[in-house]
């Protein structure tokens, strides 16, 4: 392989990665905009923004389809800080509702 084969080649393997990237920001908003509608029943129904049951159930779904190449290990460490961030934007939407409130 050449210098300037290798460089196509990064460079079409990359732009891929921007296409994954951009679907990925896609299904993160799309499933921000769901949580935001559980938040919503949560703060209706006075239940807490965190459920360590739910979180292992989603933690179980990912993980039994886990075909690889990411580890499980991996994997869980992923849907931990999609999660955190999940909890984060529940409580900031409460929390600009109570404001509006007052």
């Amino acid at each position: 392989m050449t210098p300037e084969e290798a460089q196509a080649g990064l460079d079409r393997l990359r732009a891929q990665v921007d296409e994954v990237d951009l679907r990925l920001l896609a299904l993160f908003n799309e499933r921000a905009r769901i949580v935001e509608g559980i938040g919503a029943i949560k703060k209706e129904m006075s239940i807490p923004i965190y459920e360590p049951k739910r979180e292992e159930m989603v933690f179980q779904n990912v993980l039994g389809h886990n075909g690889g190449p990411l580890s499980q290990g991996a994997i869980r460490r992923l849907f931990e800080r999609i999660i955190d961030e999940m909890r984060t934007l529940q409580r900031e939407r409460m929390a600009e509702k109570k404001e509006k409130q007052a």
